[in-house]
């Protein structure tokens, strides 16, 4: 096959976007901690949500057919998705993705996401190789003050740095508590199928390639040092950038990762640690690919939070 995808584009402005489509929730029994995550519905109307919400990475399967049609498969070996997280979304509504059309020859362009209704799932930026502007993420982080206090997160530090761990994604394999399922589950709902995910002979590389959203999958395995963050807490994806450097990740290739700290924030309601997981051949140097992933932890959600915090205040006077 010479594209990856069927799906259909159409023009809308200077942008173009795919249909509205309606993305599954799949990780209602995700657990971490020993505990239900905001995809579980109770847990989430506990903390304000009207339910479990739709993981933010599955919405970027929406946006590659966008960045084939702009940059053709170079967007699968090369490809960045850096996307802010505005308002969730549930199962049953409708999304659409867009891509601002870029100049001729330009490698870096503004994408976001709305709702039936027209509210903004998320906003950010893609692109395709090295030499760009700064992605949506990589401006965001230069606008970030340090918390003056933080109670979850006040034993992390920047700089934390996990060891290597090798890491694989076979086509049934299922991917842990985190994620109770495997990428043969996935690609049966996917909302943007392709058979480039599951045939060799149809995979210009003769492997199969692991979807983008999946990607986020491989590369939230847990390693073997953790984070020393406080809990049990409930955390949520506030802001996501997924980049291949020298792509595409196959399907049941053997991988490695490591993971760092890279920034901590906060706002009224979360605490946030930055984390960048960077992707290795078995035994090389060479980053093939990375994540950087703000996770927001809720407060709402530490149960003693209110009285650390007075502590750690009460200590400060």
């Amino acid at each position: 096959m010479d594209r990856a995808f069927s799906t259909e584009i159409s023009e809308v402005g200077d942008a173009i976007a795919g249909p509205l489509r309606g993305p599954r929730q799949m990780l209602a029994t995700q657990e971490y901690d020993d505990h239900a995550s905001i995809h579980d519905d109770a847990t989430a109307q506990k903390l304000g949500f009207k339910g479990g919400t739709i993981e933010g990475p599955t919405h970027f399967s929406q946006f590659a057919p966008l960045g084939e049609a702009i940059w053709g498969r170079r967007w699968l070996e090369e490809g960045c998705l850096s996307a802010h997280y505005r308002n969730p979304c549930f199962e049953g509504e409708q999304v659409r993705a867009f891509m601002r059309r870029p100049a001729a020859g330009a490698t870096h362009t503004t994408v976001w996401m709305e709702k039936e209704d027209g509210t903004e799932v998320l906003r950010g930026s893609a692109s395709v190789g090295a030499g760009n502007p700064p992605t949506a993420l990589e401006e965001r982080l230069k606008t970030l003050a340090a918390p003056e206090l933080l109670v979850i997160l006040r034993d992390v530090k920047v700089g934390w740095t996990s060891g290597r761990v090798p890491v694989t994604m076979g086509p049934t394999q299922n991917m842990g508590a985190l994620y109770p399922f495997s990428l043969a589950d996935k690609l049966k709902v996917i909302t943007e199928p392709s058979s480039w995910y599951q045939s060799e002979s149809d995979s210009p590389w003769q492997q199969p390639i692991i979807p983008m959203e999946m990607i986020s999958v491989l590369l939230s395995a847990p390693l073997e040092g953790r984070i020393p963050a406080r809990g049990p807490a409930v955390g949520l994806f506030a802001d996501q950038e997924i980049r291949l450097v020298k792509g595409p990740l196959f399907v049941g290739a053997p991988y490695e990762m490591e993971r760092e700290v890279v920034a901590l924030s906060g706002s009224r309601r979360t605490e946030s640690a930055w984390l960048i997981t960077r992707v290795y051949q078995p035994g090389g140097r060479d980053v093939i690919a990375t994540m950087l992933l703000n996770t927001a932890t809720l407060k709402d959600s530490y149960e003693s939070y209110e009285v650390e915090r007075q502590a750690l205040e009460g200590a400060k006077a």
